[in-house]
């Protein structure tokens, strides 16, 4: 979509940035879900699980038009700080 301000622009970053906020809310959830289902702190942390991700994302940063490394950065925090998360929620159910 072509904007014909600034303000244009902006406003359209904000209703990004709002999509965004809530599919991190529903990802949250989804992860404490999946504590459940774990039976280990490796199954919380599973290295094999984080590289496939990640493998996908950069695939579908690539297929979309975005930055693949930064899509990866990006996701690699996010998954850092969900694997925190759900080790928590693991071990407060343990």
């Amino acid at each position: 979509m072509k904007c014909n301000s600034l303000e244009e622009v902006r406003s359209n970053i904000d209703r990004i940035d709002d999509q965004i906020i809530k599919l991190i809310a529903e990802r949250t959830d989804y992860v404490k879900q999946a504590s459940s289902f774990k039976k280990s702190e490796d199954g919380v942390k599973a290295p094999g699980r984080v590289e496939a991700v990640i493998k996908r994302v950069r695939e579908k940063a690539e297929k979309y038009g975005a930055n693949s490394d930064m899509v990866e950065v990006l996701y690699r925090e996010m998954i850092s700080r969900f694997v925190s998360m759900e080790m928590d929620v693991f071990k407060q159910s343990q």
